[in-house]
This record gives C-alpha cells, structure tokens and sequence, in this order.
C-alpha cells in the first residue's frame, strides 16, 4: 500500500475525484502545491490534510475557502485571522466566520 501512497500520479487522480483521498497520500505529497490545490478544489476540507507550508498559502487557502467555507478553520493561524479571507468564506457559508478570529471584523464590515 505505500507505493501506491506515493504514486504521485495516482493520487493526483484520486483526489481530483475525491479531494480527501489526500488524508491517505504519502507524507511528501501532502506538501506538493499542485496535489493540495487539486484536493481543495474538489473539497476544500482536504486542506486538513496539507502540509503546514500549505496551510499557510494564501492561494491554497482561498481556493478551499471557495470551495468550502468551513475550510478556513484548518488554515494557518495567521489566514485564519485575515479579514479578507472572512467574507470569501461568508459567500460560500455565512457560518464560516465562526472559525474565524476576525468575526467582530467581519461582522462590521459585512454591514458597512
């Protein structure tokens, strides 16, 4: 089963289907950019899965806030308190923001 972990061009199949098939990949592909994207844009919850490298990405993140709002909570501490990052995750899931450290913010600059 290990080998197949970290075929990289089986995975990169996988988790374009099923973008938690990350949680099964080989600890290097967890941090490959190209595998992480693929994953969180078809499940933006995958992100739980990334490397920590990742997790800090502000690209990443934004493509699994889009794909999912709920994502932003499994970013790095810094994206999770980016204001900017919050409304994106409003759009997908107004309770996205509940995992955020900038709802006061949010909040306020949803009502401006």
């Amino acid at each position: 089963a290990a080998p197949l972990k970290a075929d990289r061009e089986l995975v990169l199949e996988a988790v374009h289907q099923n973008g938690n098939a990350l949680r099964h990949a080989a600890v290097p592909l967890k941090a490959d950019r190209e595998m992480v994207l693929e994953a969180v844009r078809q499940n933006g919850h995958a992100l739980h899965y990334a490397a920590q490298p990742l997790k800090a990405e502000r690209e990443v993140v934004v493509e699994a806030v889009r794909q999912h709002g709920e994502a932003l909570q499994h970013a790095a501490e810094p994206l999770q308190a980016d204001s900017l990052l919050s409304p994106d995750a409003v759009a997908v899931n107004p309770f996205a923001v509940q995992g955020s450290k900038s709802l006061v913010c949010t909040v306020f600059e949803l009502s401006a």
